[in-house]
């Protein structure tokens, strides 16, 4: 076989590992994106993509003679640099997952391989005029063409996403969160979630030490270098060490596989299976903790009827079916630590909007001009800015620890919930439309709910129905929301 077409046919499999990599490893499973500090690498990436896709389509059809050639082996030496840097800044940025560095190891064979087999033409292609000559090759060529266009436009996401963390890590924390005058120890479940993060972080700044139970520990103690403790189970704590508040954020993803009877197992264990635990860890305590903030969701509530106008608040009911059932086993999970006098606060969360979790999966088909309407768009959604959900679970910790030095030492520990969303509380259409005018994209395209039911099952509930939850509890102990509306939560995640 002719080895110029065999390096191209390599080059072809290099496209197809790429492609893999950046979608499975950075985009859905590591979020580079939207995770904070992977600027660095995204702009290695960005530029490492723009090279690879200019000589996907150069070398798709095109042979380079003469000083061309010269200019070829160039652009090769600068891509095998990035490539080293890249290697470097990741192992110092984050811990990356066996699959990953498989994938690595074979895009760096399979390079050098289609590289050392185009640099057996290098003297013959030197030999000849300048000049870049036509010389195509199929559909070989135009798959590698098409490669060329797909890793150019990941490389500009890739850059727009390096802009935008640079501007984020610029601009800082223009309201630091505050949670108490004491240095307290802290258990966090859920630390390397997409609210875990943002809340150790915080808890971290203001000096308190951290506890993290994660299935994870060495990503986990990776991810805050090294700045807490983290452990695998609630085995692994002594019931002599002194934890003084517990955050329960615990949970596998809600919206993903259809509910199965499996997946509700899976789902239930994660949440009610992990909050049990800790509720038996309280038990054995030698000094309990004096609160527990346990996460919830609005799912609670249900759904309610498509245009009803009721406004549900802390004190509504929930109804018959999985969702509410599951929400509400999980507090009563959480509320079992009241017998063991340790307040309890169940934080009833609506859809936390911030660069990592759902949004950037509902942002996709407005950024590529797809504004989408679900349905008949005008399901309620009840939504948080994250940095709201974090300065609510201070603004509680808070209020708890006024109540604690108040009380007398054998008062009945407090069990309350609150609703975190938002007073703005807006229909799927209207969030889809200041999405799109915030990016400036058209907001045209309606799917309708019969794809939806048939591909989720009962899941699709969670996007074609929906609930008006306000935060009647917070708005009435006068907490401040700094995103009210979500065109201005959306401005600031732009």
């Amino acid at each position: 076989m002719n080895t110029h077409v065999l390096a191209l046919q390599l080059m072809a499999a290099q496209g197809c590992l790429g492609a893999f990599d950046t979608v499975y490893h950075h985009e859905l499973r590591e979020a580079l994106p939207q995770r904070p500090g992977a600027k660095r690498e995204l702009a290695i990436h960005a530029t490492r993509a723009l090279i690879y896709a200019l000589l996907f389509i150069g070398l798709a059809y095109w042979e380079w003679h003469g000083v061309w050639t010269i200019v070829l082996m160039s652009v090769f030496a600068v891509e095998i640099l990035l490539t080293l840097w890249d290697f470097v800044v990741e192992d110092g940025s984050r811990l990356l997952p066996a699959t990953e560095r498989v994938v690595h190891t074979v895009l760096a064979i399979n390079g050098g391989a289609f590289i050392a087999l185009l640099a057996l033409h290098v003297p013959d292609w030197h030999a000849r005029p300048s000049s870049l000559s036509w010389h195509a090759h199929g559909w070989l060529s135009v798959f590698l063409a098409l490669c060329g266009i797909g890793v150019g436009i990941a490389g500009w996401r890739d850059a727009c996403a390096a802009r935008r963390l640079g501007r984020i890590e610029a601009a800082g924390d223009a309201a630091p969160i505050s949670f108490d005058d004491v240095k307290r120890t802290v258990l966090v479940t859920g630390a390397t979630g997409f609210i875990g993060q943002r809340l150790v972080r915080a808890l971290l700044r203001e000096g308190h030490d951290v506890i993290a139970l994660t299935r994870q520990p060495k990503r986990c103690a990776w991810l805050f270098d090294g700045k807490l403790r983290c452990i695998a189970s609630m085995s692994a704590l002594p019931p002599t060490v002194k934890v003084d508040v517990i955050i329960n954020l615990a949970g596998t993803r809600i919206l993903g596989w259809r509910w199965t009877g499996k997946r509700k197992k899976a789902l239930r264990q994660s949440r009610i299976g992990t909050t049990r635990s800790l509720v038996r860890w309280i038990d054995e305590a030698r000094r309990k903790p004096w609160l527990l903030l346990s996460a919830s969701a609005v799912g609670y509530y249900g759904i309610q009827e498509i245009g009803e106008q009721t406004a549900l608040d802390e004190s509504t009911p929930p109804q018959p079916m999985f969702m509410s059932a599951l929400c509400r086993d999980w507090e009563a999970a959480a509320k079992a630590a009241a017998r063991h006098g340790v307040p309890v606060e169940c934080l009833r969360f609506g859809l936390v909007l911030g660069m990592q979790g759902a949004l950037p999966m509902l942002l996709l088909p407005i950024l590529l001009g797809l504004g989408v309407r679900l349905g008949s768009g005008r399901q309620w959604i009840s939504w948080i800015h994250v940095d709201d959900a974090v300065a609510a679970i201070a603004h509680l910790w808070r209020r708890a620890a006024e109540r604690s030095q108040v009380l007398a030492p054998d008062s009945a520990a407090a069990v309350g919930v609150c609703n975190l969303t938002a007073p703005g509380c807006v229909t799927q259409l209207g969030f889809s439309q200041a999405a799109a005018r915030i990016w400036r994209r058209p907001c045209l395209l309606p799917i309708p709910a019969w794809p939806l039911r048939l591909m989720l099952g009962e899941q699709a509930d969670l996007l074609l129905e929906g609930q008006r939850v306000i935060p009647a509890r917070l708005l009435r102990e006068g907490f401040v929301f700094r995103y009210p509306d979500v065109e201005s939560a959306l401005q600031s995640l732009k």
